[in-house]
Order: C-alpha cells, then structure tokens, then sequence
C-alpha cells in the first residue's frame, strides 16, 4: 500500500496524515512546527507474515502516547525504527534515545512514549518493523530493557536494516509466502539485535540463533559473490564455523546445499545483467566473470540448466522482446 496526502489541499493535508499515523500504527498525537506550512509526507504499508513494515517521510514532527490512549487501544507490538532520514529521539521508560541516525531504536506501543525530530529543515525517513510481543524471541520484560536505546546497524543489526530496507523495497513483487519467511526471519534478527545490546544473546531460542546465523552467511555470500575464490570453505572459514557445521545449518531448508546458493544467486544477477541495457557492450562470457563465474563453457551449461536458454540466446530474447520460457 502506497499513500501520500500530496494530493490534497494545502490546509488538509496535515490533518490527513495525523489520523493516518493513528490509524496506521497506534492512536497517539502528532503535532508539527511546520502544521500550518504545505506538509507532505509520503508511507507505504507492507504485511510480512506476522511483521508489518512501514516507511514513512514527512517534515519534522513531535510524536506522544499516554496511558490514556494505551487503554483505548493497545496493539501488543513493538515498533522497531530504522532512521534514514533526519536524526530523532525517542524516550520511554526514562531512557532517552539521543538523537539516532543511520541506526535502530525500539519503543513499545503497549507504554505511553515520546518522539520527536527536530525542525533542521530535512524531513525524517524511517522505515518500521512492527513486531508483536509474541513473536519477537525474547521475553517482554527483557526486551523491554532496551527501550528507546540506539540499536547498531551494524553486523547483525546490519543484516536486519537490510532486510527492512529490502521488504520496503521489493516486498510488494514477492509472493505471499515468501514474504512470511522474511517477516519472521526480520523478528528473529531483531531478536538478536536486542539480545546483543543486552549481553543476553545464549539466551535465544537455539532455533532463532540457527535462523540468525543463517542470515549473516547469505548476506555475507550477497556481498562477495564477485570473488571467484566464494565458495563454501571461505564462508565457514569467515563465520568461524567448521564446513560439516556450515552445511547441517542449511540441510533442509529451501535454499539447498551452501554451494547451490551461491550457483544460484551468481546465475540470478547474469540473468539481471544479461537483460540490462547499459550493459550491451558487455561480452557475454565478461558477465558471467562478473559475477564470479570465470570459466565460460561452465557458465554457459550451468545458466541453460536453470533458465533453460543459453546466455547469449536469453540476451538477444530481452533486446528483441521475445519471450522464452525459463526454468525459473
């Protein structure tokens, strides 16, 4: 769901959006220095599973939430913040967040809080994960301890942001089902964010340090399947994990063996390429090396086995718009 009030008149508009972000989120009252000027802002709304994620860019606002509207209406969820825009400050439960940029910060909707993004004439960017009490994999009264605290988007917490930042993106092209694995996979690496922040990270459930440890190893093969040398012993090698370890944490599971995810996803950024016109003047074999695929023959057979054309074949159908059926 897309929504902005540009389209309204001047002096409805911040009303417009006011009683969106109660609707949306919680009840709760919004006020702006800038109320009476031309507020635009802009959201979208996307349902991952048990996470809803959020984006939302508007001019500076000042945000509260009392035990009065607590009462009234009381979603069990945490909002979970990653602040791209203009820096902001949270507080609850007497913890201050300072001001936050470029980094996560938590509150709880089930508690009255404060928000607030000072007026520096930038407009605050922040993509939300609401997450409900009981899917995130930590108790409420622990996680509670992290409140309104700056929360690293880095190492794990970077993987989390990326995955927000990819739902927002990208989830409304994905299927139903697979936005649900990434909704609960975003609550588990949120758990171990928050886990971390608290030195309390063994205490997570051994099935979401599983699920946690996966997603670290597939951001880690995303960013470096370039490097001719990727390949299972490097991956175990950088995550301190020995390659029979590295292997039983992805027997099962959908994306295959470790070696076929980076096959897999090495031939899906070729096949992206191969359809990019910037790229015509690229030789065909030059993209495959692109992408760490450096012998030619094998990445000819390897492409027509799982989309069903050869490279060249597949490229000159997108210049030509022909369709072909591919294998995937």
């Amino acid at each position: 769901m897309e929504i902005s009030n540009a389209h309204l008149p001047a002096p409805d508009r911040f009303g417009y959006w006011a009683e969106l972000v109660s609707d949306q989120l919680a009840r709760m009252r919004i006020t702006s220095p800038v109320a009476s000027r031309d507020f635009i802002a802009h959201a979208s709304l996307t349902q991952a599973g048990p996470v809803r994620v959020a984006w939302f860019r508007s001019p500076p606002a000042h945000l509260s939430r009392t035990w009065a509207d607590v009462r009234a209406d009381d979603p069990g969820v945490y909002q979970l913040m990653l602040v791209t825009g203009a820096p902001l400050w949270v507080q609850q439960r007497r913890q201050d967040s300072g001001l936050v940029h470029g980094a996560l910060t938590m509150f709880d909707l089930s508690e009255p809080f404060r928000g607030h993004v000072p007026d520096r004439g930038h407009d605050t960017e922040v993509i939300i994960a609401q997450i409900p009490h009981d899917v995130l994999p930590l108790p409420v009264d622990r996680a509670r301890r992290a409140l309104a605290a700056p929360l690293a988007a880095s190492g794990v917490g970077g993987v989390l942001a990326d995955l927000m930042m990819s739902i927002r993106a990208r989830g409304a092209a994905c299927e139903p089902r697979d936005l649900e694995r990434m909704g609960w996979m975003l609550a588990d690496l949120a758990g171990a964010v928050i886990a971390r922040h608290l030195d309390a990270y063994e205490q997570l459930p051994v099935q979401t340090r599983q699920d946690v440890m996966r997603a670290r190893i597939l951001s880690f093969i995303d960013a470096n399947l370039a490097d001719p040398r990727l390949a299972p012993a490097t991956v175990a090698g950088f995550h301190n994990l020995s390659l029979r370890a590295l292997h039983a944490l992805f027997r099962d599971q959908d994306e295959g063996t470790v070696a076929a995810v980076i096959r897999r996803r090495r031939l899906e950024r070729c096949k992206q390429d191969l359809t990019d016109p910037r790229l015509d003047a690229l030789p065909v074999a030059a993209i495959g090396a692109r992408w760490g695929l450096s012998h030619p023959q094998g990445f000819s057979r390897a492409f027509r086995t799982m989309f069903a054309a050869a490279p060249g074949e597949y490229r000159r159908a997108a210049q030509t718009g022909k369709n072909l059926r591919t294998g995937s």
